[in-house]
């Protein structure tokens, strides 16, 4: 594994510095990370080792490292392509090493960095250097500056003017390749240049999708991720183009005053070098890393958001272990039925045909009444697609008929059911059966476990991103990624019914290992132990350690494999019975015992406080899972069609999305309406994940309906102010506010602006 120890010790002072912990901790976890540990053992059982950074703070660290190990590896790159072209001064050495950006790094190596050939390549090789270098000087020789540009004329320059037009251009190729200046400039045109689209004339926007960016112009320092997206898409599809717009005069005004130093014949010369040099070579380069700077910029503020939105989504409350009917509605084909038991596993499929042409509603009424009985279902998963309302309204008149209160309908977000009906995990799990079929399955399951179903597809396919196919691919993969394991590490997995697509994403767990584990516990019955896993084929006591507390044995020898404490820490728990006068078991099932425990008593020189803390907790809670309770929303059964919505219904729905700009609601209608960021609360809201997430239930009033576009907005803000308390009549006389009420006020008010 690569090291990162050698990293130089002003690198690690910046990182420590750029994210705010101490350098012992960073050097610590640096050192974990070189023996192979993961992002979510070492936030969970290394703690005193880190001084408890958090699961946040460890990836920080550890995408810190990512960058300047590749910055590392450029700057060795840079430092033997200037040496080896004989130009390596030590000053040169000192700021190349002392570099810690980039752009600082690449501006630096500009001026060496191998190129075509230019007007001042052209002119250098004329002999024009020394007469640049005379007007770069700026110092009086005596000689008449037309005089010494004559000295020049000869085969290849035929006057003075042109020897001083080529020297102007090596000047203007010096003043844009100069590292200071091209980062005021590139910080200047990020500070205060503005975005600005236009419409490319003849491109016809069909749809409208960039009609509101056909003249549209935003400062660069606040455009928000999404709208920079919107516009590089519609520029990408031949809608728009854009550029940073910055007025001249302010960069050639600071450029001159850095390198006009004294009054002279140079002086016009320079002018000219100047204007020329911004307008041709600074102005084009600085937009390009610009624009990239943003771009970049908006993938990880977009990226931060499908993070959140599909880590709320992987962690919505499950619905537990219970026999499940999935309903996969259709109209004209029928609506494909899965039934699967307590533990997910598949028991039977069926087709009804409700609706046109057929109308078989006897026949379908009596299909689910068989497989309800049959198999015992408690629940009845319906897809959110075509038909999903109908179907609701079908089955509930049915269990209200039938006298069911035991048994439950709820609709299932079925985004990505399709992706994983065709794909090779499902192929592997149900070789025989219908895509369709395998669909329904999937709904069914998310029902029991969203965590455990949805781990089985690509996250890009599960419909809660922004722009996702706008930007970094690579960036979006290792980070969906990243929280995937999150999710899957924070929940726990029992080793015993996981999937092989879930235990790929347990710490320490490869693709390889986790179908080792299945394929042992397919030949060898269910594991009784944690230490079984030792005896699968490639996992070592390195993967032991990183996987072993995040895997769970329900009812086996050791009741502490259901808990979330590491085998590494079971002596400590039996010391800690031991005081108690309790066996293990008796501790698990008497939680109230640990309170009685001072866990000063129980410090070794490897597991401190944090660790000691985390137990307790586990053992006040064993096994608990960290998600909320399972809740339904409550569809209202006059509103099942986009043209049943009216302005001022109010309504309850599913968040299935949120974005910088708003929050997308399931409400029923087979469209998602939109919260926009204003309407989210009666108080303003900067980040639309302060107040919803991914998978909530929320109460919203329709505010307008557009049939033709298919556009629905809703607000949650009117309703918000219709049930805040009412405010009490203040005395004529209020009280006089302390200092800190009026600064207060005063924050109030310039936020209002």
């Amino acid at each position: 594994m690569e090291s990162f120890k050698a990293l130089p010790t002003t690198v690690l002072l910046h990182i420590a510095q750029q994210l705010g912990i101490p350098l012992k901790s960073l050097v610590s976890t640096i050192a974990l990370f070189d023996e192979g540990a993961t992002v979510p053992f070492i936030a969970r059982y290394r703690k005193e080792v880190t001084g408890n950074l958090d699961e946040v703070q460890i990836r920080s660290i550890q995408d810190k490292l990512d960058y300047f190990r590749e910055l590392e590896e450029r700057r060795a790159t840079v430092l033997k392509s200037i040496q080896e072209q004989g130009k390596l001064t030590p000053e040169l050495r000192a700021r190349i090493e002392a570099a810690l950006e980039k752009n600082e790094l690449e501006d630096l190596y500009l001026p060496f960095k191998p190129k075509r050939r230019t007007k001042a390549s052209i002119a250098r090789e004329k002999g024009l250097e020394p007469l640049a270098q005379y007007l770069w000087e700026q110092k009086d020789t005596g000689i008449r500056l037309e005089q010494y540009a004559a000295t020049f004329c000869g085969e290849t320059v035929a006057s003075a003017e042109e020897a001083l037009e080529g020297a102007r251009h090596i000047v203007a190729e010096w003043i844009s390749e100069n590292a200071a200046f091209r980062k005021t400039l590139r910080r200047t045109m990020l500070e205060e240049g503005v975005v600005a689209s236009r419409a490319i004339p003849g491109a016809e926007d069909a749809e409208g999708k960039y009609k509101m960016y056909a003249d549209y112009r935003e400062p660069a320092a606040k455009i928000p991720s999404h709208r920079m997206l919107a516009i590089r898409r519609g520029a990408k599809e031949g809608f728009l183009t854009f550029e940073i717009e910055l007025d001249p005069a302010r960069p050639l005004a600071w450029l001159r005053s850095q390198v006009l130093r004294a009054a002279g014949p140079w002086a016009p010369h320079l002018e000219q070098a100047l204007a020329d040099s911004y307008e041709r070579l600074l102005n084009p380069s600085i937009q390009t890393e610009v624009r990239l700077e943003l771009k970049d910029r908006s993938d990880d503020e977009a990226l931060r958001v499908f993070r959140e939105n599909l880590e709320n989504l992987l962690l919505a409350p499950p619905a537990g272990m219970l026999a499940v009917l999935a309903i996969d509605p259709g109209i004209r084909t029928g609506c494909k039925l899965a039934v699967v038991d307590d533990t997910g596993k598949f028991l039977e499929s069926g087709v009804m045909y409700p609706f046109e042409p057929r109308n078989d509603l006897a026949g379908s009424i009596k299909t689910l009444a068989t497989l309800i009985a049959k198999y015992n279902v408690r629940a009845i998963a319906i897809g959110n697609g075509t038909a999903s309302r109908e179907t609701s309204a079908l089955v509930q008149d049915f269990l209200r008929q039938k006298g069911l209160a035991d048994v439950f309908a709820v609709s299932v977000n079925e985004s990505g059911a399709s992706v994983y009906s065709a794909s090779d995990i499902a192929r592997q799990e149900f070789p025989d059966l219908d895509v369709t079929i395998r669909g329904a399955i999937s709904i069914a399951r998310r029902l029991q476990d969203p965590l455990a179903e949805l781990v089985k597809i690509d996250p890009k396919s599960i419909g809660v991103g922004q722009y996702q196919h706008d930007v970094d691919q690579r960036k979006l993969k290792h980070g969906l990624e990243s929280a995937v394991e999150s999710c899957v590490n924070r929940v726990g997995v029992d080793l015993n019914t996981a999937s092989f697509a879930l235990l790929r994403y347990v710490a320490g767990i490869n693709e390889r290992t986790a179908q080792k584990i299945v394929e042992f516990r397919n030949e060898n019955g269910k594991f009784r132990s944690r230490v079984q896993l030792l005896a699968v084929p490639g996992f070592g006591p390195k993967t032991f350690e990183q996987a072993a507390g995040f895997l769970r044995i329900r009812g086996g020898e050791n009741p502490l494999d259901m808990t979330a404490v590491h085998p590494e820490s079971y002596p400590v728990v039996e010391r800690i019975a031991q005081s108690l006068g309790v066996s293990i078991a008796e501790l698990i099932a008497r939680p109230e015992l640990v309170e009685q425990v001072q866990l000063e008593g129980f410090q070794t020189a490897s597991v401190g406080l944090f660790t000691l803390s985390d137990i307790r907790e586990e053992l006040r809670k064993p096994g608990r899972d960290p998600r909320d309770k399972f809740a339904a929303p409550q569809w209202r059964e006059d509103v099942k069609e986009l043209t049943d919505l009216k302005p001022g219904m109010v309504l309850e729905g599913v968040v299935t999305n949120v974005t910088n700009f708003g929050a997308f609601v399931d409400v029923g209608v087979h469209q998602d309406g939109l919260v926009h960021v204003s309407e989210l609360a009666a108080r303003y809201v900067k980040d639309p994940n302060e107040v919803v997430k991914a998978g909530q239930i929320v109460r919203v009033q329709v505010l307008s309906v557009d049939p033709k576009t298919r556009r629905i907005a809703l607000s949650r803000k009117a309703l918000e102010a219709q049930s805040a308390p009412r405010k009490k009549t203040p005395p004529k006389e209020p009280p006089r506010k302390n200092l800190e009420q009026q600064l207060a006020d005063l924050s109030s008010r310039f936020r209002t602006r």
